[in-house]
């Protein structure tokens, strides 16, 4: 028997301390290699840490919440045989843990509507015939008629859609969502309507019911919480917002920020997200106007790459790539993660990356090379309901862009006042890089692709 001390890691980009965020495992339990034993939080991003060894853990030596330096050690573990036998044995594999790893709002939403629709689903069962199920849920055997308790059989159609879901989702306004995807959005206070579907046809999956409240929890407080009975609370500055807090202050004081923004007809590219939500080849990946909105700045910056740049003090550096970083709001801060060399992709390509990055961001899953060498920036602040703001450029880039929430508004077309969907998109630049005329036509040239995203087949 030997015991074995477990140094916290530098997990990369430098790292100098950790916050420990959470154990999985405590005094006692057998580990296998590669079992995910805690959760770390760097100056960038949680990260989950296996097991280099196979034992039994015999000492945690640092407390959730506490900063380890690079190299002090975390855990002690026993590396007896027979323990490491039962560990081999016992412990799930590396891909079990890290699922079962993983510490976020959305891992509480699903559960919460997982029991949800489970006790739904027998409830609202008559209403489903036996053999008609929705498009690419799959069956078994031939589709069968069920009565009502009318006595009318409820026939399935050749396309998998029951008649009535089918009639529910060609009419204007319509919501296509099975009636348990309806009961749990009900329970969980969530409006159809708000929600984005990336079923077939646009249906509404259950998986967009959990992202809707995932995203409400993460960035409106939907409950009014009750006054402290503190008159001040101190808040230690680590971690991601040490390093949030830095990097601002960087970029505002060391780049002359300067910032363009314009009106945009955005009805065209409405209908145009709509079309492809309805397409076979999207099915199942989420489709929004951001999609249409980072594929319009990756044709702008083939047409103006000086706003693809880096500044340092003894030369400009153009890059030939865009690694397209998307902000995203997380509750541990802001992050931003980068599709690398997203001017190859096509736009089936870029939907997948965007909503796999996405996704990754929120769940708290980011690593901190997703974020390395970024060139251009998106915030997408009409998430929020606002129409624009001023944002700080990611440190290193040339141009941040915003587009603000797409809205009905009053719109001039052929000289006659009509309603027509609109927005606001610009961004920030670095004005040692770029002057009013090349931001202006960047700029023109994005807003240009959202009126009429038929360019973007030039």
């Amino acid at each position: 028997m030997s015991e074995m001390s477990f140094p916290l890691p530098d997990v990369g980009e430098g790292l100098t301390e950790a916050e420990i965020v959470t154990w999985h495992v405590a005094p006692g339990d057998a580990v296998a290699l590669n079992q995910v034993i805690c959760e770390i939080e760097t100056a960038k991003s949680v990260v989950e840490l296996p097991s280099p060894f196979v034992g039994t853990v015999t000492e945690l030596l640092a407390e959730p919440g506490q900063t380890v330096p690079v190299g002090d050690p975390i855990m002690r573990v026993s590396t007896d045989v027979a323990a490491a036998a039962g560990a081999a044995d016992a412990a799930p594999s590396h891909g079990d843990a890290v699922g079962s790893g993983a510490i976020d709002s959305a891992a509480s939403v699903s559960a919460e509507a997982r029991d949800i629709e489970a006790d739904t689903a027998a409830s609202v069962e008559h209403e489903e015939p036996a053999g008609a199920v929705l498009v690419g849920y799959g069956t078994t055997g031939a589709p069968k008629s069920r009565r009502r308790r009318g006595g009318e059989p409820v026939l399935p159609r050749a396309d998998g859609l029951p008649a009535a879901v089918a009639a529910a989702g060609t009419a204007p306004g319509a919501v296509l969502a099975k009636p348990p995807i309806r009961k749990l959005a009900k329970d969980l206070g969530v409006s159809l309507a708000e929600v984005e579907g990336t079923g077939p046809a646009g249906e509404i999956l259950r998986a967009d019911i959990e992202r809707q409240v995932t995203q409400a929890r993460v960035f409106r407080n939907r409950e009014t919480p009750e006054p402290s009975e503190l008159r001040e609370e101190r808040i230690p500055l680590k971690g991601m917002r040490k390093q949030i807090a830095k990097a601002m202050v960087a970029s505002s004081s060391e780049a002359p920020h300067v910032g363009v923004f314009t009106d945009v007809d955005a009805t065209r590219t409405m209908e145009f997200v709509k079309r492809l939500k309805t397409s076979s080849d999207f099915a199942g990946v989420k489709v929004s106007p951001l999609l249409i909105f980072a594929k319009a700045m990756l044709w702008a910056i083939r047409r103006n790459p000086e706003v693809n740049s880096t500044f340092t003090e003894t030369e400009i550096i153009r890059h030939n790539f865009v690694n397209l970083g998307i902000a995203a709001a997380t509750p541990r801060g802001l992050v931003v993660p980068n599709i690398k060399e997203a001017q190859d992709l096509s736009l089936l390509e870029l939907a997948k990356a965007i909503e796999q990055l996405t996704f990754t961001a929120r769940d708290g899953r980011t690593q901190p090379a997703e974020m390395a060498h970024g060139t251009i920036t998106i915030t997408n602040i009409g998430v929020f309901g606002m129409d624009f703001g001023t944002p700080i450029l990611n440190p290193g880039e040339c141009a941040i862009m915003a587009m603000g929430t797409i809205r009905e508004k009053p719109w001039v077309v052929d000289g006659e006042v009509r309603p027509r969907m609109v927005t606001t998109v610009g961004g920030s630049f670095d004005h040692r890089i770029v002057d009013g005329d090349v931001i202006s036509r960047f700029v023109a040239d994005v807003a240009s692709v959202l009126e009429e995203p038929a360019l973007l087949l030039d």
